[in-house]
């Protein structure tokens, strides 16, 4: 997983605030008023500087996250807290559409590939 990051001190200053607060779940537009930028300057503006759409770039945020978490034991009902999922299963059905798998299937195969 890459999670590329911008200089451009607008998108630098989202990019902060989301790495500290994960469970941050305001939309394009609100981040946007916050940024002072319309909602599409921003969306192209994240475009641009990341190659990515900023709910792409954000979900690529919660998925390194929340590998490291699992893999350092958090359970996946604390991760998808962390993460401001209402429900464990919308964060299983996100980590499962994105890495193909479930996170214990995940993890259970690569524990196999490491005997």
């Amino acid at each position: 997983l890459n999670l590329p990051v911008s200089a451009h001190p607008k998108i630098r200053a989202m990019a902060d605030r989301l790495v500290s607060h994960p469970d941050d779940r305001s939309t394009l537009s609100v981040w946007a008023k916050r940024l002072a930028l319309s909602e599409r300057s921003l969306a192209r503006v994240m475009l641009r500087e990341t190659g990515l759409t900023f709910g792409r770039w954000r979900q690529q945020l919660h998925l390194i996250i929340a590998l490291q978490e699992l893999a350092s034991g958090v359970s996946v009902q604390n991760v998808a807290a962390k993460l401001g999922y209402e429900s464990v299963n919308a964060f299983i059905t996100m980590f499962k559409k994105t890495m193909g798998t479930t996170p214990a299937h995940y993890f259970a195969e690569r524990q196999t590939a490491a005997r």
